[in-house]
């Protein structure tokens, strides 16, 4: 599914334009990223929780040459899906 077809899915759902929906998703997306950047927790119960985890520089190789690289560390995005979710997919 991509983010036309979770708007379209969105407004279905909730009886809304697909105007409405894309707002509601694009505001979602704007203050979840926001609230990460600062160093928030976004937890939605049942569903999931996002959070930031710092990954360390490490040594990786190229692929094509076999030569050592170095990896920069940074901050990635995680995501744990909640109980109510997992068992939907069950």
């Amino acid at each position: 599914m991509n983010k036309a077809q979770l708007i379209d899915a969105i407004a279905a759902e909730a009886k809304i334009t697909k105007a409405d929906a894309k707002k509601a998703l694009d505001a979602f997306i704007k203050t979840t990223g926001t609230a990460l950047k600062k160093g928030d927790r976004v937890a939605l119960v049942g569903f999931g929780s996002f959070s930031v985890a710092k990954r360390n520089a490490r040594t990786g190789r190229n692929p094509q040459t076999g030569k050592p690289i170095n990896i920069k560390a940074k901050k990635v995005v995680k995501f744990k899906a909640g109980s109510e979710l997992s068992g939907k997919v069950n």
